[in-house]
């Protein structure tokens, strides 16, 4: 008689919009041990789908992007059906999920102990990510998806400490301390820098302690509509001179991105002036074939880096903000194609 499988582990990577998410889960995968295979689902708000491209392909890593809206309730059918789909074709050790930054804990716990996927699957503690700047904004303590997200949290890294004040950090460790249950740790994780022991030695998220998903959450989800059997829709694939525009808009949000063509490349300082010119409040990533290479674009908070990537597939951009607050579509079009090289 064949021994049942042990569960896979799942960890639960959450935290607001441009707290860091990805950069931590590729210091996290660093430290991944030779002889295990991993897989990283990795959800974001909007439609273009950036986040994988910081992920190179390999043998011992299986990377699976769900762009266009919020897991817990938009693409809870689609994820459900991408996660079967992903368990039975590739059987990895360990299962990394980073869910929009407007994402809801509770409804993705719910749909990974839902049928088909409860035996398969034991979630281990939930790790939410904060920036300590964060909360020198009144809205932040209020908004509420960014409070539950830190109240299911079983562990709290705070990221960006290396460009915070040791006076935000000390106030940041003091709010999280008011919250009960008391996190079973908080953890300042500069750079993403985090012990992946912290995960490994979590026991898992208990049941019955979750808190509601938010009325915001419910209603799309509620409206949200059974895929196909195989969940995400196609990309449409640019072709030169005819970039592919896409749009999205839901929980108070709003997204605005395009993709080019792979061969079409920008001025990489036109560029980077252009988008240095965008409302600060904007969350603004992208990857792009530019004048110097092929760059990753990464602007949360106001701070702008540039870094390499191996992606080679097509250049994207996207916008994301609160709803309302994005600049006009054709305008902005028109100033990304005068920054094309030509020729």
């Amino acid at each position: 008689m064949t021994a049942p499988r042990p569960a896979i582990p799942v960890h639960l990577i959450t935290g607001f919009l441009g707290s860091g998410k990805s950069s931590l889960i590729r210091r996290l995968i660093d430290q991944k041990p030779a002889d295990e295979r991993w897989a990283v689902v990795i959800n974001e708000f909007g439609r273009v789908g950036i986040d994988q491209a910081m992920f190179e392909a390999r043998d011992d890593l299986v990377v699976k992007g769900l762009p266009g809206g919020c897991l817990c309730c938009q693409l809870a059918f689609v994820l459900q059906a991408s996660l079967v789909n992903l368990l039975h074709r590739h059987r990895p050790d360990r299962l990394i999920i980073e869910p929009s930054g407007l994402g809801h804990p509770a409804g993705l716990i719910e749909v990974l102990r839902g049928e088909g996927l409860a035996d398969a699957l034991a979630v281990r503690d939930v790790i939410a990510l904060l920036d300590p700047r964060r909360l020198d904004d009144p809205r932040a303590r209020s908004h509420e998806t960014f409070r539950d997200q830190l109240v299911m949290a079983d562990g709290v890294a705070l990221t960006m400490t290396d460009l915070a004040t040791p006076e935000q950090v000390r106030a940041a460790n003091a709010w999280l301390g008011e919250f009960w249950p008391r996190k079973q740790w908080v953890r300042e994780a500069p750079h993403g820098e985090l012990p992946l022991a912290l995960l490994a030695a979590g026991g898992g998220h208990a049941d019955g302690d979750d808190a509601p998903t938010s009325a915001l959450h419910r209603a799309a989800r509620e409206g949200a509509s059974r895929p196909p059997e195989d969940a995400a829709p196609a990309e449409r694939e640019p072709a030169p001179g005819r970039p592919v525009r896409e749009t999205g808009a839901a929980l108070g949000h709003a997204s605005l991105g395009w993709r080019w063509h792979a061969a079409e490349r920008f001025d990489l300082d036109r560029l980077a002036a252009r988008l240095g010119e965008l409302p600060v409040g904007l969350r603004v990533k992208g990857v792009l074939h530019t004048s110097e290479g092929w760059r990753l674009y990464n602007r949360a908070e106001g701070l702008v880096s540039l870094g390499d990537t191996a992606w080679r597939r097509d250049s994207r951009l996207e916008l994301i903000g609160e709803a309302g607050a994005l600049p006009d579509a054709e305008a902005l079009e028109a100033l990304l194609e005068a920054c094309r090289v030509r020729g």
